[in-house]
Order: C-alpha cells, then sequence, then structure tokens
C-alpha cells in the first residue's frame, strides 16, 4: 500500500479511500494512468494520518467504511485552513446523502457503479473549476489593490513593494514604524493600514509629536487629573485614552523627548497609562503606527533615541522610498495631479507639454511627492488656462526665471503670491466676472471683493481688474 504522495508542481495529488482493495487498486492504476499522483488508504482515519504530512489536492472517498466513514472524514477535512476537494462514491447513494455532502463542502457524489470515463470527466470539471476559481481571486485581489490603494499613484517595483508590505499587516494588530523623507506619503500609508484593519470602525488618532511642547507631551500623551498641576482644573484624557480601541499615529516619533521615551516604551510594553498626577494604572487597548523622516539608528547612536524603544517599534517596518527612487512613476503623478489641477481652477484643456515631463522627469525631487504636487499647481496657475503646461512653467530648485515681471518667476514664492496669481488668473479666464470666478476658487463673492479691494489698496490690483463686468 502507497502511503507517500509524488511530489510534483505540475502534477495534481489525489487520494483514494476505499475499504474495498479491489477497488482501491482499479482507481489507482486508473488515475496513474491519467498522469495523477495518487495515494491510497482503507478507511477515513488512515486516510486523515497521511494528508495531514502530505496535503493533497482531491480526496476521492467511498461512503461507508469501517472506523471512519466518507462523511466523517469530509467533516474532519472541512475544518482545515484550506481543505482539499472532495468527491464521494458509494453504492448506497441517496439524494438527501448528495445533498447533505455538498452542503458540507464536497464537490460532487457520484455512486457505484461508475466507468472511468465517469470519474475522468467529474475531475476535469473539479480541476478546471479549481483553476478557474484561482484565478478568480487572483483578479478580486488585484481590483481590490486597485480600490484599496488608489491613492497611492504608481507601478514601479518600490510602490509594490509597498503595497506587498500593506497586505501582509493589515490581516494583525502589530505596531508599524513607516519611515521615509518628508513628502513621500508616509502619513497615506498609515491611512491606508488603519482603513484596512480590524480596527477601521475604531477612533483614529494622529498626533504631531514635533508639535507638542516638552513640557505638555506627557499630560497630552497620558491625560492629567485635576489640580496635578496649575490650570489643570478638571481630570482629563489624553491622546491614549481618545484611541482606545482604535489606532494612535505617532508623527515624527523622533522629536519625542528622551525623557517621554521611557515612558512611552513602558506604555507600548504594559499596555497600561498613568495620568499626570496619578498613581493608577489604567489599561489601553491601541494600535501603535509611528512615523520617522530622520533616520532612528543614528539617533540611537548619537544617544538622542531609546535603543529598546525602536525595537519595540520596529516590529513591522516599511520604509516609504523617496521620488528620486521611483522616476518612473513622475509622469503618473504628474498626470494625476494636473487633472487634480484641471478641475479645481477650471482650465480643462490643459496638458502636459513632452518638454515640461522631460523636465519632471530629469528632476531628483528633494522634496518628494508633496514637492511635485506643488510644481505642478504653481505650473497651472501660471498658465492661466491659455496653454499647455511647458517647461518654461516648471520651477525647480528655486531658480529664477526672468521671462515674466509675476511675483512668481521672481523667486519670491509664496502662499499670498500664489493666491493672488490664481486669483487674477481666474478673473482673465472668465473675463473679469467676479461670480463665476469666486465659484471657481471656491470662495464667497464678498471674500474675492475683499481681497481685491486689499490689492488696490497695496496697489497692486492691474487696471483691468478695476471695474466688474
Amino acid at each position: 500500500m502507497s502511503t507517500e504522495i509524488k511530489q510534483s508542481n505540475n502534477v495534481k495529488k489525489i487520494i483514494v479511500v476505499e475499504d474495498d482493495y479491489s477497488i482501491r487498486s482499479f482507481l489507482k492504476e486508473a488515475l496513474e494512468d491519467m498522469q495523477y499522483s495518487v495515494c491510497v488508504a482503507e478507511n477515513g482515519e488512515r486516510a486523515l494520518q497521511i494528508i495531514i504530512d502530505n496535503p493533497v489536492d482531491l480526496i476521492i472517498s467511498d461512503l461507508k467504511m469501517p472506523v471512519m466513514t466518507g462523511m466523517e472524514l469530509l467533516n474532519k477535512v472541512m475544518e482545515f485552513e484550506n481543505p482539499p476537494g472532495f468527491i464521494l462514491i458509494s453504492a448506497f447513494g441517496t439524494i438527501e446523502e448528495a445533498v447533505k455532502s455538498v452542503q458540507i463542502g464536497a464537490y460532487d457524489f457520484v455512486t457505484k457503479p461508475f466507468t472511468i470515463t465517469d470519474i475522468e470527466n467529474r475531475l476535469n470539471r473539479f480541476f478546471d473549476f479549481q483553476h478557474l476559481k484561482k484565478e478568480n481571486k487572483e483578479l478580486k485581489k488585484e481590483i481590490l489593490n486597485q480600490k484599496k490603494f488608489n491613492r497611492i499613484i504608481g507601478k514601479s517595483k518600490a510602490i509594490s513593494q509597498i503595497f506587498d508590505k500593506i497586505n501582509l499587516v493589515l490581516p494583525s494588530d502589530a505596531t508599524v514604524l513607516i519611515t521615509g523623507e518628508s513628502g513621500t506619503g508616509k502619513e497615506l500609508v498609515a491611512q491606508l493600514i488603519v482603513e484596512g484593519s480590524k480596527r477601521k470602525e475604531k477612533d483614529y488618532i494622529q498626533v504631531n509629536c514635533a508639535a507638542i511642547p516638552e513640557n505638555l507631551m506627557e499630560s497630552t500623551m497620558f491625560g492629567y487629573m485635576k489640580g496635578a498641576f496649575t490650570g489643570a482644573l478638571k481630570t482629563t484624557e489624553g491622546m491614549f485614552h481618545e484611541a482606545d480601541g482604535g489606532t494612535l499615529l505617532l508623527d515624527e516619533i523622533s522629536e519625542i523627548p528622551i525623557t517621554m521615551q521611557a515612558k512611552l516604551l513602558r506604555v507600548l510594553q504594559e499596555n497600561q497609562i498613568i495620568r499626570v498626577g496619578n498613581n493608577k494604572h489604567e489599561n489601553i487597548d491601541v494600535r501603535i503606527i509611528a512615523t520617522s523622516n530622520r533616520n532612528l539608528p543614528e539617533l540611537i547612536s548619537e544617544g538622542n533615541f531609546r535603543e529598546d524603544l525602536y525595537y519595540r517599534l520596529n516590529i513591522f517596518p516599511i520604509e516609504v522610498p523617496p521620488l528620486r527612487d521611483r522616476l518612473d512613476d513622475v509622469p503618473l503623478l504628474a498626470g494625476h495631479f494636473l487633472q487634480n489641477f484641471k478641475e479645481k481652477y477650471d482650465y480643462p484643456n490643459i496638458s502636459i507639454s513632452k518638454n515640461a515631463m522631460q523636465k519632471l522627469e530629469e528632476y531628483d525631487w528633494p522634496g518628494n511627492i508633496r514637492q511635485l504636487q506643488n510644481s505642478i499647481e504653481r505650473g497651472v496657475l501660471l498658465t492661466a488656462g491659455t496653454s499647455d503646461l511647458k517647461a518654461e512653467h516648471i520651477l525647480l530648485s528655486g531658480k529664477t526665471q526672468t521671462t515674466s515681471n509675476s511675483p512668481l518667476f521672481s523667486g519670491n514664492i509664496t502662499i499670498g503670491n500664489l493666491e493672488r496669481e490664481a486669483i487674477f488668473a481666474t478673473l482673465r479666464r472668465t473675463k473679469n466676472n467676479r461670480t463665476r470666478a469666486a465659484k471657481v476658487l471656491d470662495i464667497t463673492v464678498r471674500t474675492l471683493r475683499n481681497k481685491l479691494n486689499l490689492y488696490k489698496e497695496q496697489n497692486i490690483l492691474p487696471k483691468e481688474f478695476l471695474i466688474e463686468s
């Protein structure tokens, strides 16, 4: 009796479970002639022992057997994480038994007597079904990934690896450390992990560690008791309380003071916090995601970051690559941003010229995706909706352009200047119709009027806008 299954990447593995030796031997020989790898067992109990150590693609089992019946074996197999296919054979088959077996998980139910041709046809249908099922599963996964990650633009190998890592960590509550330069999209990766996690319906609290003063860090994180310090007029919950049951993002965790790092480590290890002014431990259930744009191992060597905290955070690391390492994605990103700003500023006919795209692809983007986005928006504004986005509209590295008297070309690029140029460009496009312009700019007519009056007082309002149409 054969108890070993020949291994092959291409050959399907089948076990025949039958108490009748002649039928068992007949089926084994016939299936091997069909180029299947076949093992046999005389009852369900023996079959179960074999397939635990030697996984199979399909079980062909008699229904009535001593020790363990085919139906009992079917029930046991269906408890597997990835159960194999199952075909039941019986000389005493009834409609009721057939229906019951299929409900439990069997693919098919065959009654005796049967022909080898009948068995072969059923096997062909089963493996065709499995192939289609696998393809469908892969297709669904691909579609899901596209929907899930549609805010991460790119098809580079680096981005594919990010997708893979996100998928791996989604089912767990593991602490995630996301590293990368500023502007690479670390917060977006964190958001996608939260949205795909089992805590997605719970609170997601984001803390900018760099923005919290050192003397307020502990009370902000852990809360405080009434009277704990001057101004503590009532007991207050901290960020960990707010995130209880959900997820807490510790953005730029490298900026947490070294003294606070020890307290944070204790919280992560014990899942307990102590409010300022209290000595009572409170249990918390928080999933931690941390980000950093600094090299934490270097900070450790400098004595500015605790090594034990780093290892506690670095359970599942994700490094987001800089844009210079994924320049193949620049055209996709640029096209995405262009579409957004075309809609925002109502410039529907703008496209990116070949020279402009070449300029974008040849730049190393020290400010990463955020810099690219800002560059596209600035370029769209400079076109005023009257021409395609050209190379001269792409201002990089702070280089001074002399083709215009606009503040945007002078190197004096500020939010105020960008806003003013956007207003002027929109007014030109709407032929100085302030109602339409305000609608395009997504501001009220009153706000637009006030800004124009301010520009008039500053003597920077072009004469063409002095009279409202």
